[in-house]
């Protein structure tokens, strides 16, 4: 009878109530830590394996050279990683951005309009040059090498103006170019990168002389 009644005790009862409570409250927060996990680290969360990945540290407009400010690493797991991603910082030091990205959006190969200069390598910089034909500039691709040539002066030939040019971005006919005073209608911007003499040079006379180019 005395071991009955000390089971039957109010403090047993009351032991086995914190019990009870202390096991429910390491289960929430078990469940809690679980869920804000899988929200932070989807991939690692479910032991699915993460690859490093170069993505963008803030908002990057096109024809940025990229620095080691405008990158940074994240892990994102395979089935989420984009093909041709970078996994290393140090590709993507020097090179040029062919497109504007997001911060926290990846970088990809075709994102990038350049390699890395090599040393010695003169500096460069993008000029617009508006192409006199538009439907040239339909067959333009970031990244991809033209000549710029100039239309002739009177009693000369045409004239390369730029060798090897990269092309940054091709960028929508403007408002301006539909103005019926504006005269007829000329091909988009186009941006391209070139070394700094060479861009000044065809930054000017693309302002006298009508341009396009020829594609490598």
């Amino acid at each position: 009878m005395d071991v009955l009644a000390k089971l039957r005790s109010p403090d047993l009862t009351r032991l086995q109530g914190r019990r009870t409570r202390l096991l429910r409250r390491w289960l929430a927060a078990g469940l809690l830590l679980t869920g804000l996990l899988l929200v932070a680290h989807p991939g690692s969360a479910r032991g699915a394996p993460t690859i490093p990945t170069v993505v963008a540290a803030r908002d990057l407009p096109s024809g940025t050279m990229l620095r080691a400010a405008d990158v940074r690493l994240a892990d994102f797991p395979g089935e989420a990683r984009p093909s041709g991603a970078l996994s290393t910082l140090d590709v993507a030091a020097g090179r040029l951005l062919a497109g504007a990205v997001r911060a926290g959006e990846p970088l990809t190969d075709v994102r990038l309009a350049s390699t890395i200069p090599a040393p010695g390598d003169p500096a460069t910089a993008t000029v617009p040059v508006r192409l006199a034909d538009s439907a040239v500039a339909e067959l333009l691709r970031p990244g991809q090498r033209v000549d710029v040539v100039a239309a002739p002066e009177p009693g000369t030939s045409a004239s390369v103006l730029a060798g090897g040019a990269t092309v940054v971005t091709i960028s929508s006919p403007d408002a301006a170019s539909a103005r019926p005073l504006a005269g007829p209608a000329k091909g988009p911007l186009v941006l391209l990168r070139l070394p700094e003499a060479i861009a000044t040079r065809v930054a000017a006379i693309s302002l006298d002389r009508p341009v396009t180019v020829t594609l490598r």
